[in-house]
Parts: structure tokens; C-alpha cells; sequence
């Protein structure tokens, strides 16, 4: 094995904040010493992280987030992925000449969730005001703030087609019709004042809580939702299909919609209870595998060593084929969770698992539910292949969007882990007089009816965005998360067990070589996959990989420090705080004290 080196954790007692850019890590420390809560952190962060990342996220994007409240002594989810506009029936995307819906443009729009996300967040359980939230964002929109140079990258590689096909795009990222350089100022002048209009619309309110409320109104049934239902009303645009469309969006769609606060997916692993999203995004994938390894000794394994990279792929290929056939939002379809999760299945499943890497997909066939596998299968099978990587690898194009991740744990005890995504520079053009485009998430519907992903009015797509919160022993302990697509849990998996079961410390599990597989299809268009593919950081060295190959894994080598984005928070039973953040590719920062 090669040897590598580690970074120290981050450790405090007054608080920690883990993301992925220093300004937006800085300014969530800031309000925890301004006084306010875990929670108000995590809104100012989320917020700024819109201004100085918005090729990964931005203010038409989606968020889950899960929480513990001291106060309410509860971990819950906050979801704040919008569903599917009124307007979107498989039939209209069958009318339009589409089998998949694109990556990019207006018909992959669904109802923006973010705001009104952080919004409840703030109501419920922060302490702050919308103007000390809004502030930092505020003021890095209109005062500038530096240029990533992945950012520049990304607007410099789509200068040409902004200024041909999405104009208001090519004005906000092109001001002047030059594309920004690396580290340059940047200015967003006209989200400033979006933002700055809010803040003046929530103060005409008395009350916090309805200021926060005025605040939601100003979004979602005021000035902003006029403004991107005026606009998407007529305009047609060219996306990924290569042809242009026209939005299903309406003000009504986003009148008519809140966030919500739901209770999380849960499962018990040798003392811990790790909490997700619901099947209504793919976080379950990753307590279904912890489900499969139960019955394999981990700790005797070594953690960079074949055999685990081996196991841990076989488990999470079957976890996520069953991701295919029965996720979906389970307000619209019957999601056998219960059963996916049970030892029973899960002991039948494992036999799956051999010393040879598996090139099929393998969901298992639950009772009832036959006509929906065999649905899902049959239409798998006219997918093509060709995988479709997260778009943050070094490897990759940048004209990909992606995806944040915050982690923040106060004094108190409380806890947030969310993963803010969409609203991507890259997924639509900039919404006139608002200074930010919308999302486009309703890729991940398939146009092809009977499936709990099939795309449906009112239905959330099954989001890869996926947080998690980690209790020991009952004790609320740690909040971790990463971008990254389809690889979010496949990377949050390893972390998680090599932390339980081989004694490393956060940043040392974080920077332990990553892996993840390509072998089911991609939750992005054009929806390809790889199998028997894995990814796998050189840094486990030669020998490991070599064992791989002879195991049957198609290698796809990475340069170390390359492959996934963690970070992650802990809280021990006295008080002190841990916290750490990836060294790899992007920016990504731990503050504490």
C-alpha cells in the first residue's frame, strides 16, 4: 500500500463549520459569534455559497437537509426539493420529441426549493433575522468576491454558446461580453438587489417569524416568481436535446408549494443509527449497504486494501441497482423500504455478493412489486452505456454543474448537514432582473409510465442529494456529506467505515483513498452506465489494484487526492468539537474554536 499523508482535524468547543468554499466556511464561523445558532449558520452559508459557487448551486436550486435540535431533542429532514410543475406530463415531453428529459435548458425545471428550504430553516429553528442572513450574501454580490478558477473555466468554455443561444446568461457571466478570469472580482449586482428587495419586503413585517414568512411570499407567490413566470412563459431555449423548448413552470406552481419538514430514513450499524432523506432521494442506498456489510467483519479488513474495496462495491452495485427499480417519492408510489432494509432480504441479497466483481445489475425481485421490476428492467436494458461522471473530477468537462455541502455543529448541540445543489450557471439562462437561473433537476424523471420515477405532476424527482446525521449510541455525533452525484453515498460509505470500524480520525478517513462504480445507470442525462466498472485513487498502490483487475473490476485509475469531496463535523459526549475537509480538487474548508 502507499503510503500518504493526512491533514489535522479542525477541533473547538464553540462551534464547527465544514464547506466547500473559505469565504462561505468564514461566514457561517462569523454568525455562530455573532450568536446565532447552528442553524442561522448554515442559511448564511447556503446563501453566500450561491454567489461564490454558481456553477454547483444556486438560488433556483434544491436542498434536503438533516437536522438535530437541541431544543426539540429530535433529528429530522427538511425537504426542499421541489416537485414537478402542473404542466409536466409525460405526454407534453412525448408531444415535445423527447424519450429523456435533458440536462439542461427549461423543460428540466422543477418548482425552485432552495429558498423557501433555508427560509423554514430559519423560522423554526434559527434565532437570526432575514437581513443578518442575507447580509454576507448580499454584500459578495454586490461588492464582488474572487473568481474561482473552475468558475471562469466554466463560463470561458460556455461563452460562445451564452451568447448565442441563452443571451441573459452571456450579461451576468459575461459582463461586457468578456469572459471573468481566474481570481478576478466578480459581481453579481443584480441578485443583490433580488436580495436586497426581500429583505426590504420582510421588514415590513414586525415579528421575525413573519418576517421570515414575508420573505417566503416575496419568492414564491411575489416579486420573484413574477418575474421567472413572465419570463419562462415565452421564452424557448435550446438545451441538451438540441432542439429548443419552452418551461411548464407557472407562478401557480410556485405559489401553490412549501417546504416540509419530514421524519428521516433510519438504520442501526454496531452502535450507530445514521439517519437519511427518504426514498424520495437516493440516501437509502447507502443504510441498504451498510444493510449488506452487517454480515462481513470490516474491521478485519484493511481499510485501502482489496478486499474492502471489493466488498464495498458489490454492496452498494446492489443496493443502488435496487435504487432503480423501487426509489420514488412515496407520496405518489408504494416504496417497500421496510423491506429493503430488513435482514431477511438483506441475508438473501449477500449470497449475491462473491469474490468476483458482479457486471450485471441484480435488483432483487420483491413479491408484489414483480411488474415494476420487470417494467424497469426491460427499459434498462435499451439504455446504452458510457458512463456519466460528477462533474468536479478532475478528469472531466466543466461545463457540468454540481452540487455544495455544509456541515455546521454549535456549542449547543445542535447539528446540520444539507447539500444545496441546482441552479447551476450551466442548467438554464439567468431569470431577467433576478440575477440567477433555475434548476434542473427534472432530469432524473424517466418519461416512461408505471415507475415510481416516472415524471408526474406535483412528484419530486429521486434526488441524488443526499446529508447525513450519525447518532452513537443514541447520542446525536456527526454530520458529513459530499457533492458529487451518484457517488455521494459511494463515498460517504467508506468514510463512514473506516471511522467505525478502523479507529480513523475524520480528516484521516477522509483523505484515505476514495473509490465509487459507474455500473448502474446515472441519475443524469443521458442516463448511461458502466458496468463493472470502479474508479479507484492510485494511492491504494499497485498491488491493490492489480488484485481489483483480477477480481474482474474494469479499473478506471485516478491520480491521488482526486476522487470525492467529504466533509464532516463530530461532537464527543464532553462538548469538544472535531471537524475536517477535503484536500482534493475544489476548495473546501473546517473552521472551528
Amino acid at each position: 500500500m502507499t503510503a500518504f499523508t493526512t491533514r489535522p482535524e479542525i477541533l473547538g468547543t464553540f462551534g464547527v463549520v465544514t464547506s466547500t468554499h473559505w469565504i462561505a466556511t468564514a461566514v457561517g464561523m462569523s454568525i455562530l459569534e455573532k450568536g446565532g445558532n447552528a442553524f442561522d449558520a448554515a442559511v448564511a452559508t447556503g446563501m453566500v455559497l450561491q454567489v461564490v459557487e454558481p456553477h454547483l448551486n444556486g438560488a433556483g436550486g434544491d436542498m434536503p437537509a438533516i437536522i438535530y435540535s437541541k431544543k426539540n431533542d429530535k433529528v429530522e429532514v427538511i425537504c426542499a426539493q421541489g416537485p414537478a410543475p402542473a404542466g409536466a406530463t409525460i405526454d407534453h415531453y412525448k408531444r415535445e420529441g423527447l424519450d429523456l428529459i435533458p440536462g439542461d435548458g427549461l423543460l428540466a425545471t422543477v418548482i425552485p426549493g432552495a429558498f423557501d428550504g433555508w427560509m423554514l430553516m430559519l423560522r423554526d429553528y434559527g434565532t437570526l433575522s432575514v437581513r443578518d442572513i442575507l447580509e454576507p450574501a448580499i454584500y459578495y454580490a454586490e461588492n464582488g468576491h474572487p473568481m474561482l478558477p473552475r468558475v471562469a473555466a466554466t463560463i470561458s468554455g460556455l461563452g460562445e454558446f451564452f451568447r448565442k443561444e441563452w443571451p441573459t446568461s452571456f450579461e451576468t457571466w459575461l459582463p461586457g461580453g468578456i469572459a471573468p478570469a481566474p481570481h478576478s472580482n466578480f459581481k453579481n449586482p443584480v441578485l443583490a438587489e433580488t436580495w436586497k428587495k426581500i429583505v426590504a419586503q420582510s421588514e415590513s413585517k414586525k415579528v421575525r417569524e413573519d418576517q421570515i414568512d414575508a420573505a417566503r411570499d416575496a419568492f414564491y407567490r411575489g416579486f420573484v416568481a413574477e418575474a421567472i413566470a413572465n419570463y419562462v412563459k415565452f421564452a424557448e431555449v435550446m438545451d441538451a436535446s438540441g432542439q429548443r423548448h419552452k418551461a411548464v413552470l407557472t407562478a401557480d406552481d410556485m405559489a401553490n408549494w412549501r417546504a416540509t419538514i419530514e421524519t428521516p430514513q433510519t438504520y442501526d450499524y454496531h452502535g450507530w443509527t445514521v439517519a437519511k432523506t427518504g426514498p424520495w432521494g437516493q440516501g437509502p442506498a447507502l443504510l441498504q449497504s451498510l444493510a449488506l456489510l452487517k454480515g462481513f467483519d470490516i474491521a478485519a479488513m484493511d481499510p485501502n486494501g482489496a478486499e474492502f474495496i471489493h466488498t464495498v462495491v458489490e454492496a452498494m452495485k446492489l443496493s443502488y441497482a435496487d435504487r432503480e427499480v423501487y426509489y420514488g417519492d412515496p407520496n405518489f408510489s408504494n416504496i417497500p423500504i421496510d423491506h429493503l432494509l430488513s435482514d431477511t432480504y438483506n441475508h438473501e441479497r449477500r449470497k449475491l455478493m462473491g469474490s468476483t466483481a458482479s457486471k450485471t445489475l441484480q435488483p432483487g425481485k420483491i413479491p408484489g412489486f414483480e411488474a415494476q421490476y420487470d417494467l424497469t428492467m426491460q427499459m434498462l436494458g435499451g439504455m446504452s452505456s458510457g458512463v456519466v461522471y460528477e462533474p468536479t473530477m478532475s478528469h472531466l468537462s466543466e461545463k457540468r454543474g454540481d452540487t455544495v455541502h455544509i456541515d455546521v455543529i454549535d456549542r449547543e448541540g445542535n447539528m446540520v448537514s444539507v447539500t444545496p445543489s441546482g441552479g447551476w450557471l450551466q442548467s438554464s439562462p439567468i431569470i431577467p432582473g433576478l440575477g440567477f437561473c433555475l434548476n434542473s433537476r427534472a432530469q432524473m424523471f424517466w418519461l416512461q409510465e408505471g415507475l415510481p420515477t416516472s415524471l408526474a405532476p406535483g412528484k419530486r424527482p429521486r434526488t441524488t442529494l443526499t446529508p447525513t446525521l450519525a447518532l452513537f449510541e443514541g447520542r446525536p455525533t456527526m454530520a458529513f456529506g459530499t457533492p458529487g452525484g451518484d457517488q455521494q453515498d459511494q463515498w460517504q460509505l467508506p468514510f463512514f467505515l473506516r471511522h467505525v470500524h478502523h479507529g480513523l480520525n475524520l480528516q484521516e478517513a477522509i483523505d484515505s483513498p476514495l473509490f465509487h462504480t459507474a455500473h448502474f445507470p446515472s441519475s443524469f442525462y443521458p442516463r448511461t452506465s458502466e458496468p463493472g466498472n470502479i474508479t479507484v485513487e492510485t494511492s491504494v498502490g499497485k498491488d491493490v489494484l492489480e488484485a481489483l483487475r483480477l477480481k474482474g473490476h474494469d479499473i478506471t485509475p485516478a491520480d491521488p487526492w482526486t476522487v470525492g469531496r467529504l466533509t464532516a463535523a463530530r461532537r464527543e459526549p464532553s462538548g469538544f468539537l472535531r471537524a475536517a475537509a477535503t484536500p482534493r480538487l475544489m476548495q473546501a474548508y473546517a473552521i472551528g474554536r
